[in-house]
């Protein structure tokens, strides 16, 4: 006869309640991890994707992703003739927010360097990556953009060809892939009359120089769009990615890029540990220490359940030993009821989670280990939590059942 079994089906609906409330504090604690991971993979996920082994971003900055990084394309070129490097392309990224279909729609912009990159390794679930030079997309689908449909950005108008799944910012935005031409022109996208008003401070700005007044028809040049003055330079990148053959020793071409003046070069590994020491660590410090508290508060409330269900059957244990039970079985009988309660709740969390995550606006990554790591902290949470009941039951005086 087990009597854990027995009294749990004595009071079936209040340990049932106690178990469901538990495991919803469970699921709480499993996905305040899962939070973290899916914090940690979105920042991570381009470098991972984009496969390049060094990261040329402008000088003293720490790349595209944890600051803002402004960089000639010309360092393209350039990095192209350093001994050992197999390819190096252009970067683009930023975030814009704008109105589509009456709602708002924040997208999180990575301009591919075209024609190199056409975002065959993208994972996606429906259409084809980028086929043309301009005007087309490949977007995220937690953007809810779909494969035809138009999205207005700047003075053009994109179409959506392609759409990925799980591709997100670190900052939980959907991205959308463009070529580097459409990402730049929409990055640096500008009302006509903010064009005008630049255009006619430049001509006031040149009408003023010596140059320009010993030859009046180079004022001419002042009205024509930036990109056309050889003065101004293309508009800048967020990094340049590159490459390298196979068997190149990474540290020494990382080495010779270092010593130009205008850059700072990185490794992809320290690019990815550069996004988790500085944007990811204060969000994986919070979780944490709100994971720390749901455990604690977890093991009191089970800690107070417990004593309190030992205290129901006072009576019960004490008639136990005034019939000669050892006090083996009556730790046991606390012991076997804190288990299966810790047990069921656990259960309860993972079903209950594994339905809810994925409504959450943040990506919930539960992993094996953090699955293992929350069954431990269980397992711990019912023995300490059922220590208060069993010293309470092993006070217990068989003569009280007599009064």
């Amino acid at each position: 006869m087990n009597l854990a079994i027995r009294d749990i089906k004595y009071n079936l609906g209040r340990f049932s309640l106690t178990a469901v409330g538990l495991g919803l504090l469970l699921m709480i604690v499993m996905g305040m991890g899962g939070i973290y991971k899916g914090i940690e993979e979105d920042a991570t996920l381009l470098i991972d994707r984009l496969d390049s082994d060094l990261w040329i971003v402008q000088n003293q900055t720490r790349g595209p992703f944890a600051e803002l990084s402004r960089l000639s394309p010309s360092v393209e070129d350039r990095a192209q003739t350093v001994p050992g490097v197999a390819n190096a392309r252009r970067f683009v990224t930023h975030t814009v927010q704008r109105e589509h279909l009456g709602r708002p729609i924040r997208i999180s912009i990575v301009g591919l360097s075209w024609p190199m990159d056409q975002g065959d390794w993208l994972p996606i679930i429906s259409g084809r990556p980028l086929r043309q030079g301009h005007f087309e997309m490949v977007a995220d689908r937690t953007l809810g953009l779909a494969i035809g449909q138009q999205v207005r950005l700047g003075k053009d108008i994109y179409r959506v060809v392609g759409v990925t799944a799980n591709m997100i910012s670190s900052g939980g935005d959907g991205l959308a892939f463009l070529t580097i031409a459409d990402a730049l022109a929409v990055q640096f996208d500008s009302v006509g009359e903010a064009t005008r008003l630049e255009r006619a401070a430049r001509r006031n700005h040149a009408a003023d120089t010596d140059f320009v007044l010993s030859q009046p028809r180079m004022l001419e040049r002042a009205d024509l769009p930036a990109h056309m003055i050889p003065a101004i330079g293309s508009p800048v990148v967020s990094a340049i990615l590159v490459n390298l053959k196979p068997s190149v020793d990474t540290e020494k071409v990382k080495s010779i890029i270092d010593g130009w003046a205008d850059v700072t070069v990185y490794t992809a590994e320290e690019q990815r540990q550069l996004l988790l020491q500085g944007p990811v660590d204060r969000a994986r410090r919070q979780i944490g220490l709100f994971r720390v508290l749901l455990v604690a508060i977890s093991a009191i409330i089970m800690s107070l359940i417990l004593y309190t269900m030992t205290l129901d059957k006072i009576h019960d244990i004490a008639l136990l030993k005034l019939m000669g039970a050892k006090n083996r079985v009556i730790t046991g009988l606390v012991l076997q009821e804190a288990f299966l309660l810790g047990g069921i709740a656990y259960i309860l969390a993972y079903f209950i989670g594994k339905q809810l995550f994925p409504f959450f606006p943040r990506r919930v990554i539960v992993t094996t280990d953090m699955l293992v790591w929350l069954a431990f902290a269980v397992a711990v949470i019912c023995v300490i939590g059922c220590s208060l009941g069993v010293r309470k039951a092993m006070g217990v005086n068989p003569n009280e059942v007599l009064s």
